[in-house]
């Protein structure tokens, strides 16, 4: 390429470059962005979303970002830090919990798992089975028969010094035949034993009669009523920094574990092929629609962010800079020395 044809190029680089950024500033650019969006819809309503992406893509990114990704230690600080921010905010104690649920929808909250019915029995009965739960019968019923024979029954509270004659009685007894009391332990816990499941049995079914839906409303509501005036901060009384921080970290160290596991991956695989099942073979513009995503919402989400960081690169030379790498090449190529010594 001659000077000539050197210096040509070098002038058609240097208007192409003001075109360029004269077009990405101000009502320009707001109208540019408008008409790529009336033409990128435009074509959502014939491009499916398997010509633009697959189950194996997605799942790719998901194996990438979310499962192998590697998060640097400072992350679980930072949120142990933001959460304790928040904590200790002066918004906690100006926001009662009405504010943030409020009773029409604790009502339809509570409504919903009264449905579940069979959850509720199986609940019911998995305690009642529960060894700690039957121990603890046993005991309550133990102590209670012997502080009734010895204190509360009728007999001793009606007539003085009965109580203490049996117990003056007991004591007597258990000198002459030693090891009588310990034989009376033995059989009522033997008794006790052989009782339980029946003991069991009907606690579970008087739960399953005194546990109504009505009951568990009332009571559920009562609850709520008393606690919906309250603030956050006094809910949230005894939570301190360092406990909550702690709790920040075992989440954190829960999820690092929690992502790796088969169940997750499963999870996630049956959610992405729903999703491609659902709408594989259907425009692209049907999705967008069912979660949302209007023209009017991603050009306003453009304007609020997108133009600004356009200005930033802009004022701090990047665009300029961009350009340039993108156009020198070709103004500098054989293509454009060879049009230019045509015109020569």
């Amino acid at each position: 390429m001659t000077k000539a044809n050197t210096d040509i190029a070098s002038a058609l680089l240097e208007q192409h470059v003001k075109h360029e950024l004269a077009a990405l500033k101000g009502a320009k650019l707001k109208k540019f962005v408008a008409n790529e969006l009336d033409e990128l819809f435009a074509l959502t309503e014939s491009v499916t979303l398997n010509r633009v992406s697959s189950v194996e893509q997605v799942m790719a990114v998901i194996q990438r970002i979310v499962i192998d990704m590697e998060l640097d230690a400072g992350l679980p600080e930072l949120a142990a830090d933001m959460a304790t921010e928040v904590l200790n905010s002066a918004v906690q104690a100006e926001t009662p919990l009405k504010d943030i649920i409020s009773r029409e929808q604790a009502t339809a909250f509570l409504e919903e798992a009264l449905e579940l019915r069979q959850q509720r029995e199986q609940i019911i009965r998995e305690v009642m089975a529960h060894p700690v739960y039957q121990e603890l019968v046993s005991n309550v019923v133990y102590h209670g028969l012997v502080n009734y024979l010895y204190e509360d029954n009728l007999i001793t509270k009606a007539v003085p010094g009965v109580g203490s004659m049996m117990k003056f009685g007991k004591r007597m007894a258990n000198k002459a035949v030693p090891g009588l009391d310990e034989t009376f332990e033995r059989r009522l816990k033997a008794w006790l034993s052989d009782s339980l499941p029946g003991l069991i049995t009907r606690s579970e079914q008087f739960l399953h009669k005194a546990l109504t839906d009505d009951e568990l409303r009332d009571s559920v509501m009562a609850a709520w009523i008393s606690l919906e005036e309250r603030s956050l901060a006094d809910l949230n009384d005894g939570l301190g920094d360092v406990q909550l921080q702690e709790f920040v970290v075992l989440g954190y160290e829960f999820w690092l574990t929690f992502r790796q596991t088969p169940y997750f991956r499963a999870c996630a695989l049956a959610v992405v092929e729903h999703l491609f099942a659902r709408y594989g073979d259907r425009p692209l513009g049907d999705l967008l629609q069912d979660i949302g995503v209007t023209r009017a919402l991603v050009l306003s989400e453009i304007e609020a962010h997108g133009l600004p960081l356009v200005d930033v690169l802009r004022e701090e030379g990047y665009l300029e800079a961009l350009l340039r790498r993108r156009l020198q090449p070709f103004y500098k190529s054989a293509a454009v020395a060879k049009i230019l010594s045509q015109q020569g």
